[in-house]
């Protein structure tokens, strides 16, 4: 409870002169505290409760009221309240009280007399002084409250806990004990209950434990805390627990222990029970311990396996992840060089003949270039590069990119070539192999700065199943150094993505990455072996096909300084970017071009009225992808022909699969001959149609 203020209490002021109550409230008023002026007797006694500061009264108005409602009133009072009474009273030369004041003197115990004519500071002293001592009560009223909620909260928790309480005086050893306590004990709360009383019921030594521990208490004041066991009046045994702190008076003495005790039989019970469970359980044990001793091995051996297996898992999920990353860097990637390659594409065509000019383009173009090989590497490791798989002999990829291996081994390192002629095929992309092969072959190079032995060896192997691959026949091709070497660490790390063990601008750690992504992608494994100060040997295994490889065909050239047939595109990216890059080509080309940057806009178009003969569209788009927006503009335009561009070039099923693709990025000339392709695909497919 808040106790109250001048804001919230007043001063209760009755003189039948106006004058005198005037007085009285403009003083007070300007003392800070709050009054009310009764204007009958009635107000006046109603007005006496407990937010009343104190009264004042004219002595002339006491002979006006009925005293015995304030009598009653004020016997009622609580007892932390005495209500402060202020009566002003003429001068009396004889220094005695008036017969009214008298009678109030009777009534209430704290009655203050003030005589008229009194000097203003008198008046507000014996105000505040009446004010303070009401205050004095509201606090003592507080802290009254507050003991008594302090004693049930204790009284509820003790209840709540099963705690009984008790004391013992510590000069002459006698024993207050609640009925909680004595109930602990066997005893009814009528019982007497002694200390010696508590003791006999104590057997043995937990008796003797108690008395000492009781002493050092007493001696110390440290705390008591002890459990032991009682037996009831009715011979059953018990468990109890009971604690207490010394304590004395202000002067430091009459020392008591003050605390409380709880039954602890249901625990000390649990405890026996599964300390008897516990001896059962090491029998159990120890007459299974041969058993075990025998399963031993095997349960090792499980483990390890289980290891392997988990770290297996570990590394896959590792690579997936990264892979992941990877290729949407890759993507995006793609989409930058799209644009950089298409704008410095058209400006050479557009600039004057400058050949300074002319050599700094052609060298933005070469690092575009080579920017887009680093995205090609990383779609390798991370699964996604579109793989043109055919039935390929390694030899005779190998043979025809002799010049490039060559030129990239250097002068220094001793080349050596072991390919057979008659090996079976394996499905693979020509151009990713090759790449491979390089890489690994750049690899060996660098291992042996001082020159070396460079080995490139292909056979074909048949082996059981490995945790890598399954059983079968294989293409194993194997490219090895007589160079530094590397250690098991540096091993287990080779074919992550960006670690390299050459120095800072002499590699991009993307070289066995992609090389492993490639063997994985093509249902194959990449193995390292290396020893330090010996070499190092990779492994690219490919599992043979019976398919028979096709004969190639002479490929139509097509130019894009060719006279092409100006049509209409919708070119369809979210990217304004690309978007710009592209519209730029196509209008190079002399084609109309319109643009729009989601595939609901893209829709919109087509159901206008409006000739459109070629959708060029981003796969990768928000809310509609480009396989989605190509379906769908086949329902508004079923001869539509359709061109899908895309930086993830390896699409999930169902994903367009079947629609003409070109890569990102790509230049003008690749643009027009993938238009001229489609274009003429879906010509020859209506003329099909129609003759059928």
């Amino acid at each position: 409870m808040v106790i109250p203020n001048s804001a919230t209490t007043r001063a209760v002021i009755f003189a039948p002169q106006g004058r005198d109550a005037t007085i009285a409230r403009t003083l007070l008023e300007e003392a800070g505290i709050r009054s009310i002026v009764c204007a009958n007797p009635l107000e006046f006694e109603s007005r006496l409760d407990d937010d009343a500061c104190f009264a004042l009264v004219t002595e002339e108005a006491l002979r006006l009221v009925d005293l015995h409602g304030i009598r009653t009133h004020l016997s009622a009072q609580p007892a932390w309240s005495d209500l402060p009474f202020i009566i002003l009273t003429q001068r009396n030369p004889a220094s005695e009280p008036s017969p009214d004041a008298t009678v109030l003197y009777e009534i209430a115990t704290n009655v203050t007399l003030l005589e008229r004519p009194f000097r203003p500071a008198t008046f507000v002293s014996v105000a505040r002084t009446a004010f303070k001592g009401r205050r004095r009560q509201f606090e003592a009223r507080n802290l009254i409250e507050e003991l008594h909620e302090g004693e049930e909260r204790l009284r509820t928790a003790l209840l709540a806990g099963h705690l009984g309480t008790w004391e013992l005086d510590a000069t002459d050893l006698r024993l207050t004990a609640s009925a909680a306590f004595k109930a602990l004990f066997g005893c009814v709360s009528d019982d007497p209950f002694s200390y010696e009383d508590l003791l006999n019921s104590i057997p043995g030594d937990d008796r003797e434990r108690l008395r000492e521990t009781v002493r050092i208490t007493v001696k110390t004041g440290a705390d008591c805390a002890v459990e032991f066991q009682n037996v009831w009046p009715d011979g059953s045994i018990h468990w109890a627990d009971i604690r207490a702190r010394l304590v004395c008076d202000r002067a430091g003495r009459h020392p008591r222990l003050v605390g409380v005790a709880s039954d602890i039989t249901d625990r000390k019970t649990s405890q026996e029970g599964l300390t008897t469970l516990n001896e059962m359980l090491e029998e159990r044990v120890a007459a299974r311990t041969a058993e075990l001793r025998e399963a031993h091995a095997t349960v090792l051996a499980e483990i390890a396996q289980r290891e392997r297996a988990e770290e297996q898992l570990r590394q896959a999920q590792k690579m997936e992840m990264i892979g992941q990353l990877t290729g949407g860097v890759a993507h995006d990637f793609n989409n930058l060089l799209m644009a950089v390659l298409g704008n410095l594409d058209l400006l050479r065509k557009h600039i004057p003949d400058d050949p300074r000019t002319t050599r700094l383009i052609n060298g933005a173009l070469q690092g575009a270039q080579r920017g887009a090989a680093l995205t090609q590497r990383l779609l390798a490791f991370a699964r996604r590069q579109d793989l043109k798989v055919e039935p390929k002999n390694l030899a005779d990829l190998v043979r025809g990119a002799a010049d490039l291996i060559e030129r990239s081994a250097g002068t220094h390192i001793e080349l050596r070539q072991n390919l057979p002629p008659d090996l079976p095929l394996a499905l693979v992309d020509a151009n990713q192999i090759e790449l491979a092969v390089l890489n690994l072959v750049v690899n060996a190079r660098d291992a042996m700065p001082d020159g070396g032995v460079l080995s490139i060896t292909i056979d074909h192997v048949k082996i059981p199943k490995t945790s890598d691959l399954p059983a079968g026949h294989y293409v194993r091709l194997v490219v090895s150094d007589t160079g530094h070497g590397m250690d098991a660490d540096t091993i287990e790390k080779a074919t992550e993505p960006f670690f390299s063990t050459k120095g800072i601008g002499k590699g991009t750690g993307l070289g066995l990455s992609m090389v492993h992504g490639l063997a994985v992608q093509l249902n194959g494994a990449l193995r390292l072996t290396s020893e330090v100060g010996v070499g190092t040997k990779a492994e690219l295994w490919l599992p043979v096909t019976t398919m028979i490889a096709a004969k190639e065909k002479a490929t139509e050239p097509c130019s894009s300084g060719e006279a092409a047939e100006k049509i209409t595109i919708l070119v369809v990216d979210d990217d304004a970017l690309i978007a710009m890059s592209t519209v730029d080509m196509l209008e190079d080309l002399g084609h109309e071009v319109i643009e729009a940057n989601s595939g609901d806009r893209a829709l919109e178009i087509l159901r206008q009225d409006r000739a459109i003969d070629l959708l060029v569209t981003d796969y990768s788009m928000p809310r509609m992808n480009g396989a989605q927006l190509a379906a769908a503009a086949r329902q508004i335009r079923p001869e539509l022909p359709v061109l899908l561009a895309t930086g993830y070039a390896e699409l999930p099923k169902g994903s367009g699969n079947g629609l003409p693709k070109i890569g990102k990025p790509y230049r003008q000339d690749q643009l027009a001959t993938e238009i001229k392709r489609v274009l003429k695909q879906s010509a020859g497919s209506q003329t099909l149609r129609f003759t059928s």
